[in-house]
């Protein structure tokens, strides 16, 4: 089997079990979604959202962000750790954004990463999710995941995202990684994944190589 085959089974099990494909981070305007994929770096989704929920009601817009004293806006962020860095990109972005875009969340990945504390991963989910062009946002679940599937040799995220872009349909790649976080966190989890109950075990190449080494021990 193909690696595009396989990829494409993964598409078809993973929307089986996840129609609604959706980022997990709450947001209502693009900036928001951006300022909080910031704050998830090494930080739980569910605690961003909670952190978020006070934060955007405190600082309504950009020019509340830009103009904010620093030293509180770490106190307000610091829930989600790193707090000194992240503080400082979220004011630095709002500047950024007011500056350099009229206000406005640029819609290209060169624009993107010019931005305070923007790589690769925030750019692609903000040019899937807000502006719905082709995107692979590679987390640590689709990392993991298309690794035990045999997609992927890699772990660096951009050489992770290089090697999808070649195997995945452009118009479904967003949705497909936002599946995989959902999957990563319900079966194949990092440190004892469910792979009885999986419905991608009969083309996983990790589940293979379990039964493989299952068998020899015999």
């Amino acid at each position: 089997m193909t690696k595009k085959e396989i990829a494409a089974l993964a598409e078809k099990e993973l929307m089986k079990l996840y129609p609604e494909a959706a980022c997990t981070l709450d947001y209502t305007k693009p900036y928001e979604l951006m300022f909080a994929a910031r704050l998830a770096a090494q930080c739980t989704d569910a605690r961003v959202n909670i952190v978020t929920k006070a934060l955007f009601k405190k600082y309504p817009d950009l020019r509340s962000f830009a103009e904010a004293d620093l030293a509180e806006l770490e106190q307000d962020v610091k829930p989600c750790g790193f707090y000194r860095n992240k503080a400082k990109s979220l004011k630095e972005m709002a500047g950024q954004l007011i500056n350099d875009f009229g206000g406005e969340v640029p819609d290209t990945m060169e624009e993107l990463l010019t931005l305070s504390g923007i790589g690769r991963k925030t750019a692609n989910l903000m040019l899937g999710d807000v502006f719905g062009k082709p995107a692979v946002v590679t987390d640590t679940h689709c990392i993991r995941i298309t690794g035990r599937l045999g997609l992927t040799k890699n772990k660096e995220p951009a050489k992770v995202e290089k090697d999808l872009v070649k195997l995945l349909p452009p118009e479904s790649s967003s949705d497909f990684c936002h599946r995989t976080v959902e999957f990563g966190r319900d079966i194949c989890t990092a440190r004892k994944p469910k792979c009885e109950k999986c419905p991608l075990s009969y083309f996983c190449k990790y589940y293979a190589e379990q039964i493989s080494a299952t068998e020899k021990k015999k």
